[in-house]
């Protein structure tokens, strides 16, 4: 298993807005958690574009 570019996702959260922060946490939690951390990142990745 890969491991998570933690520089990468903090990257991405420090983007959102400070109102969906909590969301956002939850959101890494969740990706930490997650047995398909890469496809959840990509997503995150491309709705930030």
């Amino acid at each position: 298993m890969e491991q998570i570019d933690m520089g990468k996702l903090m990257e991405i959260l420090s983007k959102v807005d400070k109102k969906d922060l909590e969301k956002s946490i939850a959101k890494a939690n969740e990706i930490m958690n997650s047995k398909d951390k890469e496809q959840i990142i990509k997503d995150l990745s491309d709705k930030m574009k």
